[in-house]
């Protein structure tokens, strides 16, 4: 193998070793902060919150006003069609 070819390699394998390593790096802050959220519900929940909705406003609040508007039409829907209401 030429210098050339050896250098690629390397150069290759550095940059596949750092992005392993930052990811790694992100895996363990995501699960941090993922703890950090099942606190704050436990914390919710022992004061007398149901985190069952606080859970689903947190996703409502994601979306933006027309998708949650598109989402709840369709949830009417399905409804009157199984005779839910």
């Amino acid at each position: 193998m030429d210098d050339a070819a050896f250098n690629t390699e390397s150069v290759a394998a550095d940059q596949l070793k750092a992005f392993i390593e930052r990811i790694e790096r992100l895996e363990e802050e995501k699960a941090g902060i993922s703890g950090d959220i099942k606190d704050v519900y436990a914390e919710a929940k022992g004061n007398g919150f149901d985190t069952k909705v606080l859970r689903k406003i947190v996703g409502l609040r994601k979306k933006d006003h027309s998708e949650r508007m598109e989402e709840e039409a369709v949830l009417e829907l399905y409804m009157q069609a199984l005779g839910m209401q």
